[in-house]
């Protein structure tokens, strides 16, 4: 349940491919700045010499089932070394029923890792504003939690990161752009050290 191949790769300074399929989180909606530059910046300095090439397949608006429609095209066409997977709140908030959201998450593990000999890194969305949204979007992420154990995938907690940041004194208000969810460029970096963590 970790990256070892991956960072081993990172470490030795052999080129490799990451592929971060998702929705507008993983694209970097609306900021000069997504999470996907910050962790580029930070595995550099985890990993000096390192030769990573970090693709972005982000789509604003997308769902898991749009992410399994497009794995071959923007994920396995590439022969990556390394997959982040990042759906959850599309789903949760489009009348998507969780189970099928499980059941399409499911799938492109196991097409993955039938089609390639890539790492697998399950990834949380943010935290939400308030209880009722979070109550709805726990519910997919518990789903993740589940595939994450059940596959004996790593899984970053980007949700979790944030209200443990929240509760030391980060202003949530600062960590989100005004439509509350999509993150500002402080919230995308908060979300890159949370997947930082499965790189250490």
């Amino acid at each position: 349940m970790n990256l070892e191949t991956t960072k081993r790769k990172l470490a030795s300074g052999e080129a490799l491919t990451i592929v971060a399929l998702g929705d507008s989180l993983t694209q970097g909606w609306m900021v000069r700045k997504g999470y996907l530059d910050f962790l580029e910046e930070m595995l550099a300095g985890r990993f000096p010499g390192s030769r990573a090439r970090l693709v972005n397949r982000g789509i604003p608006g997308d769902t898991a089932e749009g992410g399994l429609y497009r794995l071959s095209d923007d994920v396995i066409s590439y022969g990556p070394d390394c997959v982040f997977i990042q759906f959850a709140l599309n789903d949760a908030f489009s009348g998507y029923p969780v189970e099928r959201y499980r059941n399409n998450i499911q799938a492109m593990i196991d097409r993955i890792e039938s089609q390639t000999d890539a790492d697998i890194l399950l990834v949380t969305s943010v935290a939400l504003g308030n209880d009722a949204e979070n109550a709805v979007a726990e519910r997919f992420y518990g789903r993740l939690e589940e595939l994450a154990r059940e596959n004996e995938l790593p899984i970053a907690r980007v949700h979790e990161y944030w209200r443990k940041k929240i509760s030391a004194g980060a202003d949530f208000r600062k960590l989100v752009q005004f439509d509350m969810v999509h993150p500002t460029v402080e919230g995308y970096r908060l979300m890159a050290e949370a997947i930082m963590e499965a790189f250490m």
